[in-house]
């Protein structure tokens, strides 16, 4: 395979996580993700901004999330994000805290 076919592949399988985390999955809380996984799509959101910022591309933490996100991530969570549980919050500060 070469190069530019394997980037193409990496990039439309990029696209497919984003897409069934964004739409399909939208019920899954980032917390959860975090705990059970070790990322999230705040994680996502913010290797997307390094990648365009080692690039030379300037983006700031909140235009990372907003590409990755669709939308402002204001809204995302407004729409999405329900209160955590106190067992992720328990369970994200044992394993991140």
């Amino acid at each position: 395979m070469d190069d530019q076919t394997r980037l193409e592949i990496e990039a439309a399988a990029f696209r497919r996580l984003q897409k069934h985390l964004m739409e399909d999955r939208n019920d899954v809380q980032n917390i959860d993700m975090m705990n059970l996984a070790g990322f999230c799509r705040n994680c996502l959101s913010r290797w997307y901004q390094e990648a365009a910022n080692e690039r030379g591309i300037e983006m700031s933490k909140d235009e990372g999330r907003e590409a990755y996100y669709g939308m402002p991530f204001a809204e995302w969570k407004e729409k999405y994000q329900t209160e955590a549980s106190a067992e992720a919050k328990e369970a994200f500060k044992t394993s991140h805290g």
